[in-house]
């Protein structure tokens, strides 16, 4: 169904249906919202590992036939997105530039160990992510977050990858790019499908980054009203902010994209002179 808005509160269960709205794509959850969390996580978890091979499988026979179906894509100069790698892949990825690897797969998904890729000097961090419906905490979005920027700011590439590369990597993969890149939720995921068209996010997805969104503006918010000194977060507040804002109290603070806070007050002019 086209042309839908995809609402941020509203039925929570479940069946799947593809609609679409504001540009986006999403796995809107409908129903009458009587089943319980626990039993959808339940019943989730089982057809995923039910369905976890044979959808490998379909994606490992596209990805031959098809050129246009890439196992990853190069989304940013440090940043690649894309499906589970198998342990063939891991000289690869090195070969590539790739010196840290965000799994959002779940144990019974993950093909290469984590001392696999110590044994090419690569950083692994892994943040269990349930299949299909299901997104990473609010916590955990800001860890992958910070762990991409730390390598970014080095010069190191990360890959970041669930089952397919679609809804779970792509949900932090976008709020990489709010939170460092100042796009807005809908120009990231525009962006990203750019890059590659087959990201499909689920409605907890999608919530997910708009939820993130929300609380990094509620941060920067917070500061701006402080009349604190300046600090450094585990996960920056630099996303989309490149005017001057004003506390109540006179001060001008500038968010620039290296993650600075920088105060700007009538002092810091006092002897010069306007040309």
């Amino acid at each position: 169904m086209v042309g839908r808005k995809i609402e941020e509160s509203g039925p929570k269960f479940f069946q799947c249906e593809t609609v679409a709205g504001d540009g986006i794509e999403c796995e809107r959850e409908v129903g009458d919202g009587k089943v319980e969390k626990t039993a959808k996580r339940a019943f989730v978890g089982a057809g995923a590992r039910v369905l976890f091979y044979p959808t490998l499988l379909y994606n490992v026979v596209r990805n031959k036939l098809q050129p246009e179906f890439r196992w990853w894509d190069q989304i940013d100069q440090f940043l690649l997105l894309g499906a589970v790698p198998f342990p063939k892949d891991v000289h690869r990825l090195k070969e590539l530039g790739v010196e840290a690897v965000v799994t959002l797969n779940e144990p019974y998904e993950t093909l290469v160990p984590t001392s696999m890729y110590q044994d090419e000097g690569i950083k692994h961090l892994v943040i269990p992510t349930r299949d299909y419906l299901f997104a990473p905490s609010f916590d955990d979005i800001c860890q992958a977050v910070d762990f991409i920027h730390e390598h970014v700011k080095s010069g190191k590439t990360t890959y970041v990858h669930c089952k397919a590369g679609r809804g779970r990597s792509t949900t932090i993969v976008l709020c990489y790019l709010v939170e460092h890149k100042g796009m807005g939720p809908v120009d990231a995921y525009a962006y990203v499908r750019s890059k590659r068209p087959r990201v499909l996010l689920a409605a907890s997805q999608w919530q997910a980054v708009q939820e993130y969104t929300n609380q990094r503006r509620r941060d920067i918010n917070k500061i701006v009203a402080s009349t604190g000194s300046s600090r450094t977060f585990n996960c920056p507040v630099s996303m989309a902010i490149s005017q001057k804002l004003v506390t109540p109290d006179g001060r001008e603070r500038i968010f620039s994209y290296d993650d600075s806070l920088v105060f700007v007050t009538n002092a810091d002019l006092d002897g010069y002179k306007s040309s």
